[in-house]
């Protein structure tokens, strides 16, 4: 169900919530936590379907910030879009689409809409703000979830999200890479126990989870690494290793299946599919609580890389 509010205030889309509520639809229980976004002028129906596919995962109530809202009011205020059942997943969607003045007090445009003794997490699809812990949605937050791949410049606002970190900010480019750091993880902890001499990650050649796993493997083997960029690669497609004993190769050129070659052994083939933008959110609404090591690689990782 979608009900149009156009020319309305929150305390209108909060009433007609309940309303809809107390008329046997929508209900409040069981919401664990409501999630912003904020998609600026991007088309905000992507960002729409992830939340709903991750909240099924984790009920939430998912406030949305856009420019972009068909039907809306020619005069200046706020537009309003209420999605429920179907059209919202185990959520329950509110669009907004503030214009003039309003778009100044983001903070106090959606606090009516918050859902009461809930944690707060806050989601850039596209383009994140320099200081994310200090956006009006982000000092709301416990959480702060950037998006570096789809912005229009990955480097560098990976670094300036580098220079403004604070504990409880993430971002997706390191969830993308949480299948490769585990088995990169996992084939370490197997013998031969010996210390990696030098590291090489290639991949596509503004994708971020490139630059991250480069930069965890350097902060946490404490050896050179190079990032080999690739035009036309899909994400990461291999991570060499190079040991006294012999070369560790985990190779995925499709964005599908990778092999993992170590010396002495029979190559090992492992589904390692490029993952959904639903999956990276899903994962990261998982944990409120800071996430140490995304904080200490992004620091600290990222210097050693460029050093």
């Amino acid at each position: 169900m979608i009900i149009d509010m156009p020319g309305t205030t929150t305390r209108e889309v909060a009433k007609r919530l309940l309303q809809e509520r107390d008329e046997g639809g929508a209900v409040a229980l069981g919401r664990v936590l409501t999630l912003l976004i904020d998609t600026g002028d991007h088309d905000p129906e992507h960002a729409i379907s992830a939340a709903n596919d991750a909240s099924r995962e984790h009920p939430c109530r998912v406030i949305l910030i856009t420019s972009q809202l068909p039907g809306g009011s020619e005069e200046r205020g706020l537009d309003a879009q209420i999605r429920l059942g179907g059209d919202a997943g185990a959520s329950e969607v509110i669009i907004l689409r503030p214009t003039g003045e309003v778009t100044d007090h983001l903070d106090t445009l959606v606090m009516p809409l918050l859902l009461p003794d809930a944690p707060i997490v806050a989601w850039w699809p596209y383009e994140p703000p320099a200081v994310p812990s200090e956006h009006p949605l982000g000092r709301m937050a416990q959480r702060r979830i950037t998006d570096t791949v789809r912005s229009s410049d990955p480097a560098g606002m990976l670094a300036r999200l580098a220079s403004s970190y604070v504990e409880g900010d993430t971002d997706l480019s390191w969830t993308r890479a949480t299948l490769w750091r585990g088995l990169i993880a996992a084939t370490l902890e197997s013998p031969p126990y010996e210390p990696v001499r030098r590291a090489v990650v290639s991949g596509q050649s503004t994708h971020t989870s490139v630059d991250m796993v480069a930069a965890w493997l350097a902060q946490a083997l404490r050896c050179p690494v190079e990032v080999e960029r690739i035009d036309d690669a899909p994400a990461i497609i291999q991570v060499k290793l190079e040991r006294s004993s012999g070369d560790i190769v985990l190779d995925r050129p499709d964005g599908k299946t990778a092999a993992l070659r170590q010396p002495d052994q029979p190559e090992h083939r492992i589904a390692l599919p490029i993952r959904h933008l639903r999956e990276c959110l899903a994962e990261e609404l998982r944990r409120l609580d800071p996430d140490e090591v995304y904080g200490e690689v992004l620091t600290k990782g990222l210097a050693r890389l460029s050093a």
